[in-house]
């Protein structure tokens, strides 16, 4: 991946001050480690007429898939061996962005000790990018850096093979800019606009993106034409942040007309802290799907409750809360779990009447217990994706097959909805004991299968948020016992219209 900066100069003003700018010295070949490789500065020429710095990133493809997950970040999207054979070593993209970020950082903020009034001037620069990916080629390219004062912006497709013309052009473009423009402004616009034409990211796009946008974007970004399209692209199709740096950059934009600042436009409503806005606190998700399991447990009917994989006891204590469960029983293979939740729940100074309704034991899920047998309901809250999948049909057999209780209530990660935590890596799990996680799909597959094999029927219902796009963060299956009539013995109906209320 290689990316050339030049600039021409004067006696009075030598191109090399490009080195100055840089805070690279032209006489050395430096090398810096980022998370994808290592990046070399080094100058091909320097001299007073023409400076030229140049840098190459080379990308190591094992941190690449390491760091990657093996998910598609940092490889091509559309190719199903995307973490073997892709174009990130070679095409411009954030990986060469990031790293431009890094290793010219002084740059991109303007600052030169050295030579301050020549990072405040104009100067004239080319820059030449080998192989850059353009999705929506040559004319989108031109688009976005036309209007940021480049007086040449040139977008020479490249075929797909020089020996075969006519398969047409591939997605990449020879790019060559040419321009009177400040250093720094220039480095913005690469950094930016790189991964905007890659359309691609080869890291989790988070909140703080936003910042690093309207950063990189001061002075051009609020009026660009194309302000639109390189916010969405940039923000990863994250609808929310897009949302919130387009507000800001109309603010910006709004603020740089009246020639006042910002806060001055932005100050409708104080700040307040206090009972209004713990109000609007959302309910943690956690307790949605407490809430969620005591429903589904009250339509059933359910006295006697058997909670698998208690861990420290949250569920077991809001069971306890409702008198209408007459028996709960919490089992988890964790002695230390146990012991936690046994201090939770304050069972050395529990009432005797309220004891007799709670006992905590220790087993595995993956083997048959008789202890465990006879109860009107077991819940699996939060459990199946800690397993490793081979154990899963020992899990299956030991509660389905030999527990066989009436109702069995399962929840666990939607991993589709992982794409709306802003703060969860891309391709990573949401817990690092969690051996998968599952979509929509393969957890009703999975249910079907082991509704059919040990005779209940199953429905499903949503738990938390029920996005249109990914679905809710936690899915949730009911299984109750089928009669012999081929109907459930007490109806699932009555879980999604207790969800409902």
């Amino acid at each position: 991946m290689f990316m050339t900066i030049s600039t021409t100069g004067t006696p009075e003003r030598p191109a090399t001050d490009l080195g100055f700018l840089l805070h690279k010295h032209p006489d050395r070949k430096q090398s810096f480690r980022t998370a994808h490789g290592t990046a070399h500065v080094l100058y091909p020429e320097a001299s007073a007429e023409r400076c030229t710095a140049a840098l190459l990133l080379e990308v190591d493809p094992v941190a690449l898939v390491r760091r990657g997950k093996g998910k598609g970040r940092g490889g091509s999207p559309d190719l199903a061996l995307a973490q073997y054979v892709n174009d990130r070593p070679y095409a411009a993209s954030s990986l060469l962005a990031v790293a431009l970020s890094g290793v010219f950082k002084s740059a991109l903020h303007g600052v030169c000790t050295a030579r301050p009034e020549r990072a405040e001037q104009p100067m004239p620069l080319r820059v030449e990018v080998p192989a850059l990916p353009a999705r929506g080629g040559a004319e989108l390219v031109r688009k976005l850096f036309a209007p940021l004062g480049w007086s040449t912006v040139d977008a020479v497709p490249v075929p797909l093979d020089a020996q075969f013309p006519e398969w047409g052009d591939s997605r990449y473009v020879r790019l060559t800019l040419e321009g009177e423009l400040r250093l720094a402004d220039a480095l913005r616009h690469l950094y930016v606009l790189l991964p905007v034409l890659d359309d691609s990211k080869h890291y989790w796009v988070s909140p703080d993106e936003v910042d690093k946008l309207l950063r990189a974007g001061e002075g051009w970004l609020a009026a660009h034409p194309e302000q639109k399209l390189i916010t969405t692209r940039y923000l990863s199709r994250r609808w929310g942040l897009t949302q919130q740096a387009t507000r800001r950059l109309e603010l910006a934009r709004l603020a740089d007309a009246d020639d006042i600042a910002v806060e001055e436009i932005d100050n409708a409503v104080a700040e307040e802290t206090g009972p209004a806005d713990a109000d609007e606190r959302p309910t943690p998700l956690a307790e949605q799907r407490r809430e969620a399991i005591l429903g589904a447990l009250r339509a059933a009917g359910a006295g006697r409750v058997l909670d698998l994989g208690c861990g420290q006891g949250q569920l077991v204590q809001a069971l306890l809360k409702d008198v209408r469960f007459t028996e709960i029983v919490g089992v988890d293979v964790s002695v230390r779990a146990l012991a936690i939740a046994s201090r939770r729940l304050k069972l050395d100074r529990m009432g005797e009447r309220q004891a007799q309704r709670v006992s905590l034991l220790q087993g595995s899920l993956t083997y048959t217990d008789k202890r465990l047998a006879g109860y009107d309901a077991a819940v699996l809250s939060e459990v199946v994706e800690h397993l490793d999948l081979p154990r899963l049909p020992a899990l299956e057999y030991a509660v389905f097959g030999s527990a066989r209780p009436r109702t069995v209530v399962v929840t666990t990660p939607n991993v589709e909805y992982n794409v709306r935590w802003e703060t969860l890596p891309a391709g990573q799990v949401r817990h690092g004991d969690h051996r998968f996680e599952w979509t929509r799909e393969q957890f009703r597959a999975w249910a079907h299968r082991v509704a059919e094999r040990h005779g209940y029927g199953v429905a499903f219902l949503p738990v938390g948020p029920d996005d249109p796009e990914v679905g809710p963060p936690t899915q949730m299956a009911v299984f109750t016992t089928v009669a012999p009539d081929g109907k459930d013995r007490s109806s699932v109906e009555n879980a999604k219209e207790a969800k409902a209320a």
